[in-house]
């Protein structure tokens, strides 16, 4: 049997601030009932790049157009942190479809073309990195690399 969601968990792991960095990086996956999709993962929050990755991937799966976003959602979720522990070990992300028909491959075929610099500003290695820096303001905006 075909994994339907091996495109897109391949594509998520090349991602400086999930995969490379983040060799701990569990994916988790599947459908709900009424047959919406979804992958939860893990951002390494002390990867300098990692707020850029999340600006990135909300910007496209959240608001990519005002007027015809894409069926997904791109958010946060945790357990409560009272019982468990902080962000590092806890805080995960999850990519949800909002329709059934939503392919996951469809979604990373449109994190692909739209520009995420998982695959556009990476493909070159520690070049493509600085270029992305600069090009963004930096490393929380302090590093003009």
């Amino acid at each position: 049997m075909v994994d339907e969601f091996a495109e897109l968990e391949a594509y998520l792991r090349r991602v400086p601030a999930i995969g490379p960095a983040n060799e701990g990086c569990l994916f988790g996956k599947g459908r709900f009932d009424n047959g919406n999709s979804w992958v939860k993962f893990s951002i390494d929050i002390d990867h300098p790049l990692a707020w850029h990755t999340v600006q990135e991937l909300g910007n496209v799966l959240n608001y990519l157009s005002v007027t015809e976003r894409l069926p997904t959602v791109f958010m946060p979720v945790s357990p409560p942190s009272y019982l468990n522990g902080g962000p590092r070990a806890f805080l995960s992300w999850v990519i949800e479809s909002t329709v059934a028909d939503f392919a996951p491959k469809t979604c990373m075929e449109w994190l692909d073309t739209t520009g995420v610099p998982i695959s556009g500003f990476f493909r070159g290695g520690k070049d493509d990195e600085r270029k992305f820096r600069s090009n963004h303001g930096g490393v929380h905006g302090t590093d003009p690399v």
